[in-house]
């Protein structure tokens, strides 16, 4: 018996697929439709014109009436320089604008220093900072007492003012990547820091005991240091919730490192550590541990076999090449460059962690090489 073959008309089947295609694109007409009617765009036009005539300081008396927003009105200006109302989607660009207005951004190995107009600028809320041979920030930081975000990566800074401390309003601080030897005990007055990332500065040992303060804290990353233990302020962050100090010299962790009851995140891969305490079973919402599996020589079995969700994995490090350099200073380059390259990877590999349902509890590392 012969098989059997179905022939299709094409023609049919293309007619069919232009039929789809028209009523596709009717119902998302009318949908566009039903959306410009509604109350919600409305609300969100007169909230755009409202914005912008405060913007150009045109009173409520030309775009109220009855105190109702008239969206309508064409004639805004009172000087006669804008004739109509500008489309949706102009004056969204113009709040954008307005917003960029208080955000700082600065990068280019061209900048060795600050430019001496921005103290002028202390209305900011946001420093961007990147990729520049800047060393110093100054002092006059102190009068920024609006800033939110302090982002100073991948430059070359030395040290931190302790003017920091002034900085009431600050949430986030991005030092990472820098020269720093050290953090300044003033930094503990920044009582609404949530965010605080220190990594890659290779040469950081200690933290000062004043950032106990920080009790909003929530994210800390101190990787690519020189730290021989975890610091006793960050014990007493209780609100901690993502603790990154891999690529330190730790050879143990504090018995007392339950203290974290709301971390979920601790990663301490490339480090000495030779065991793990009991006391991280005590942690209930710890969801995520990293460590390195080659010297470790002692593993609590509830850890391994947690039934609260806990994702135990074991690195296995690749060995590190080492570098025959004359100069020190580039050999520390090329170990900020490799630690760049694998927080990147592990970024990568923890969000593909959280999306599955299990993990292995052995995993080993593909070695990430360099041609520096």
């Amino acid at each position: 018996m012969g098989h059997q073959v179905v022939i299709f008309d094409f023609s049919v089947i293309r007619g069919l697929w232009e039929t789809r295609v028209k009523k596709n694109k009717e119902r998302q007409r009318k949908e566009k439709e039903r959306l410009e009617q509604s109350a919600l765009e409305r609300i969100k036009q007169e909230w755009n014109l409202i914005l912008e005539c405060r913007k150009k300081g045109i009173p409520q008396s030309k775009y109220l009436k009855n105190g109702f927003v008239d969206i309508d009105e064409k004639n805004l200006d009172t000087h006669g320089k804008t004739p109509q109302l500008k489309k949706s989607r102009a004056l969204s660009d113009g709040v954008n604008k307005e917003q960029n207005k208080f955000i700082f951004q600065l990068s280019g190995e061209q900048w060795t220093e600050l430019p001496d107009s921005l103290k002028e600028q202390v209305y900011l809320k946001e420093w961007h900072v990147n990729n520049t041979l800047i060393q110093i920030i100054p002092a006059y930081i102190a009068l920024f007492q609006d800033l939110r975000v302090l982002e100073l990566s991948k430059n070359q800074i030395t040290h931190l003012p302790g003017e920091i401390g002034c900085l009431k309003n600050l949430k986030v601080l991005n030092v990472s990547f820098n020269n720093l030897k050290s953090v300044p005990p003033e930094l503990g007055d920044c009582e609404n820091l949530e965010k605080l990332d220190l990594s890659g500065n290779m040469e950081i040992t200690e933290l000062p005991f004043e950032l106990s303060n920080l009790k909003q804290l929530t994210f800390v990353d101190v990787s690519a240091n020189k730290f021989h233990s975890i610091p006793i302020c960050v014990l007493r962050m209780s609100n901690l919730q993502w603790l990154d100090i891999s690529s330190n010299s730790l050879k143990d962790l504090p018995e007392d490192i339950d203290r974290l009851d709301e971390l979920q995140t601790l990663l301490l891969q490339k480090n000495k550590l030779t065991y793990l305490p009991r006391a991280l079973v005590n942690m209930p919402k710890l969801s995520l541990l990293v460590v390195s599996g080659d010297d470790l020589v002692e593993i609590p079995t509830a850890i391994c076999e947690s039934t609260t969700g806990l994702k135990f994995v074991s690195l296995k490090d690749s060995p590190v090449e080492t570098i025959v350099c004359e100069d020190t200073e580039e050999i520390i380059e090329n170990e900020r460059e490799r630690e760049q390259v694998e927080k990147e990877f592990m970024k990568a590999y923890i969000e593909d962690l959280r999306e599955r349902e299990s993990t292995p509890s052995y995993t080993t590392k593909v070695m990430l090489s360099l041609q520096l």
